[in-house]
């Protein structure tokens, strides 16, 4: 068995691989652990997103924490980022988000943050997995469950106010995938001025990101269109990314938002050290926009939690993903859809710009992504057939394209991106690799 803590947290099939008991024992494990470091029972801020699943995790969970000596906070279904945020606002000593992210309805995961707002550090997430096999025995006191007070307002009031400018007159197409916002996003927008049509808000346990959200943009781009909004930005189950849609219907990902932005604050003189934190997934074309801008970029491994960092090791304060995570150091410290939402869009309002206006400071190079099934997905660092095919195609596209192999931190499968200047360039050279991967380590 490999590693329990994936990228984000512990994630799985509810019920088959994230299971009752695993949950009360991980709570149990991290009052152990987390106790250890700060020198007393921990208290610790719950929330969830809406799987059906959520409840009885969230059941076992508190119970293993109360079990073990520690407090909870329950906050009841919010954004990932919102219980980071009320972390080290109402003084916890740690966070707990139950929720698989942008994962199908049947998965669930369970995530820790620290005091600070950040995720745990690998070190601590392996003291943890340690504890979990042989759970810390003993008599404790059982810990108490605490009120929350206004805590979903103090969240709110802390979106708002990163706006740079009201939206009034801006119309807005908002897909919440069925989520942890959906009821979040378009008050936000709404208090801010805009004019906001709500799609995919009506959460039942089993339809988040089901065919909505941030992993189908197209879905709210084909709203725009239709009801000739000015903008759209879907989120995914847990709001921690965001991604937007123009007036004409095409999509703005992660990379381009990210170049908006950071283009935007070394005008201001906002973007320190003229420096923004990116992944080795990022678009060729957003590292060509940043050098012609005077940008530094860093390159940091894939998750949130590694592009932070990396930001905070170089002092930058803003970094982000392709897939729509964005971290925006001064008013998080972790990827905050609702947040990017309101910076974007505000943006373009402060500036009397489109947001395909924003968008266009990069070209985005064609980009296709293979995503191959295996059952060991640690074995691609070995598979020499697949690591042949990478060369080959890397020495064809040259400077004008690019080439990634990783294996999920959280799925067993292998991701191959290409990138080069026509599509079908790209995908041939992608098919080939995957067609690598599956001989050598397919299922």
């Amino acid at each position: 068995m490999g590693r329990l803590f994936g990228t984000d947290g512990v994630r799985g099939v509810a019920g088959d691989e994230l299971t009752a008991e695993l949950a009360n024992n991980l709570g149990r494990a991290a009052v152990e652990v987390l106790g250890r470091h700060g020198g007393g029972a921990p208290t610790f801020v719950v929330g969830r997103d809406p799987r059906e699943s959520g409840e009885w995790l969230e059941d076992a969970l508190v119970e293993g924490i109360r079990s073990a000596g520690g407090d909870v906070i329950l906050v009841g279904i919010e954004p990932t980022p919102a219980i980071a945020y009320l972390t080290t606002d109402l003084g916890a000593s740690s966070g707990v988000v139950i929720s698989a992210s942008h994962n199908p309805p049947e998965y669930n995961g369970i995530k820790f943050f620290a005091g600070n707002g950040m995720k745990l550090p690998d070190a601590l997430e392996d003291e943890i997995e340690a504890l979990v096999g042989n759970p810390p025995g003993g008599v404790h006191p059982v810990g108490h469950v605490l009120a929350a007070g206004e805590h979903r307002d103090r969240y709110v009031d802390h979106v708002l106010a990163a706006a740079e400018a009201p939206l009034d007159g801006m119309s807005v197409v908002v897909d919440a995938a069925n989520g942890a916002a959906s009821h979040l996003a378009p008050d936000i927008l709404r208090a801010l001025g805009a004019t906001v049509h709500a799609i995919n808000v009506e959460p039942n346990g089993t339809n988040i990101n089901q065919g909505c959200g941030a992993l189908y943009p197209q879905v709210v781009a084909a709203e725009v269109v239709r009801l000739d909004a000015d903008a759209g930005v879907c989120l995914d189950g847990d709001a921690d990314r965001a991604l937007f849609a123009d007036a004409r219907g095409e999509v703005i990902d992660g990379d381009q938002v990210l170049a908006s932005c950071a283009v935007a604050m070394k005008a201001r003189g906002t973007l320190t050290h003229n420096t923004v934190v990116s992944t080795v997934m990022a678009n060729l074309g957003f590292y060509l926009a940043m050098r012609e801008a005077g940008i530094e970029v860093i390159a940091a491994n894939v998750g949130d939690r590694y592009v932070l960092e990396e930001m905070l090791r170089v002092g930058a304060v803003l970094g982000g993903e392709q897939s729509g995570h964005v971290i925006f150091r001064e008013q998080a410290t972790t990827g905050d859809g609702l947040l990017t939402a309101v910076r974007f869009l505000s943006l373009a309002a402060r500036t009397g710009r489109s947001v395909q206006d924003l968008a266009s400071v990069m070209r985005r190079f064609p980009q296709v992504m293979i995503n191959v099934q295996v059952t060991d997905r640690d074995g691609v660092a070995g598979a020499r057939a697949v690591w042949h095919a990478v060369s080959a195609a890397e020495a064809a596209l040259g400077a004008t394209g690019r080439v990634l192999v990783r294996a999920s931190g959280t799925e067993p499968l292998i991701r191959v991106m290409v990138e080069a200047e026509s599509t079908d360039l790209a995908r041939d050279h992608a098919e080939a690799i995957a067609a690598a991967v599956t001989a050598e380590l397919g299922s």
